[in-house]
């Protein structure tokens, strides 16, 4: 265990890397933490916590930097967010999808960092399937959701239907299936096949194919938004790996989901540090992330990735407002 002045020393030293992002020397410590030490004595202190594995010095320079051990005791421990200092724009009641889209710009936006949020997961109910036909054996299927969210595909039949015909299908799909999932239509279309005229039930099953998978890719979307505010990150722009690896996690959107996943395994804001865990792949990269809800119920997760090396108190702030927002907005528009 650290004594109180190990605590507090650890505390200035991260607050003064996140700050500065240069190594923090013992004089430097000496003089902000306001402590009467001697920098001998500093030094002594900063041995033990490297020694603690909680500090780290690069070859290039005789300060200290914090390793993901001293991070995690630090946000862990030595933070008091306070979620009244943010100054956050409104998040309008919308459709699902562009709520999501404003939530990662305005977690971009605040942070300055990248914004992430998984669309909200929900069954594949319907409201409303209609077809339109684009030119021969080209039709279009519009999908509409009972929360409104639209979905379209364009399927190939191997009939030429007539749109009196594709009126006829969508018709007969509101009428007797509206409000089941796509699966459940899936299922009773095939029960009731011999009432059909084939090529009808055919082009009905191969819509409502295309439609649970379209609802499908819907759900597991992750929306990005401010991947370029790393190029302004000196950690990264002066390390062209370390900001290639990091592209290189928004470009694969299912490491990017496995990882969300995980952060919505528990309440309230939680954060994930580079290089203490597999959580996050990379250990330039750190993760702040919340559930976000609607109507009382955990729907899906969004957060802010940047570098180790960030102000976890503000992203804390921007994150928490950020989720209580995208509730908000999700709740009221039903």
């Amino acid at each position: 265990m650290l004594d109180d002045r190990a605590r507090l020393l650890l505390k200035t030293l991260v607050e003064r890397y996140i700050a500065e992002g240069q190594p923090v020397g013992s004089r430097t410590l000496s003089r902000v933490a306001g402590l009467e030490l001697s920098p001998a004595t500093i030094r002594n202190v900063m041995a033990d916590l490297e020694e603690h594995g909680l500090i780290a010095s690069p070859h290039t320079s005789a300060g200290r930097i914090p390793t993901a051990r001293g991070y995690r005791l630090f946000v862990d421990t030595m933070l008091t967010a306070n979620r009244d200092e943010i100054t956050a724009p409104t998040l309008a009641a919308d459709q699902p999808q562009k709520v999501i889209a404003n939530a990662a710009a305005m977690l971009s936006n605040l942070s300055q960092f990248v914004g992430v949020v998984m669309a909200p997961r929900r069954a594949s109910t319907f409201r409303h399937i209609e077809f339109l036909r684009l030119s021969e054996k080209r039709l279009l299927v519009i999908i509409v959701s009972p929360d409104g969210d639209v979905q379209n595909r364009v399927i190939f039949p191997e009939v030429d239907f007539s749109q009196s015909e594709l009126v006829e299908a969508s018709n007969y799909i509101n009428a007797n299936f509206s409000g089941l999932t796509l699966e459940q239509v899936r299922d009773r279309l095939q029960s009731e096949i011999d009432t059909l005229r084939g090529e009808i039930a055919t082009l009905m099953k191969t819509a409502v194919q295309v439609g649970a998978e379209a609802m499908s890719e819907a759900e597991e979307e992750v929306v990005i938004a401010g991947e370029r505010n790393l190029l302004s990150v000196s950690d990264f722009s002066s390390d062209m790996t370390h900001l290639r690896r990091a592209f290189e996690l928004f470009e694969q959107k299912a490491q990017l989901m496995r990882l969300l996943d995980v952060s919505s395994k528990g309440e309230g804001v939680r954060i994930f540090i580079g290089g203490e865990s597999q959580v996050v792949p990379y250990e330039e990269l750190s993760v702040v992330s919340a559930n976000y809800e609607v109507d009382g119920q955990v729907v899906g997760t969004l957060g802010v990735i940047g570098p180790t090396r960030m102000p976890y108190e503000r992203m804390i702030q921007i994150v928490d407002i950020t989720s209580r927002l995208v509730s908000n907005a999700l709740s009221y528009r039903k």
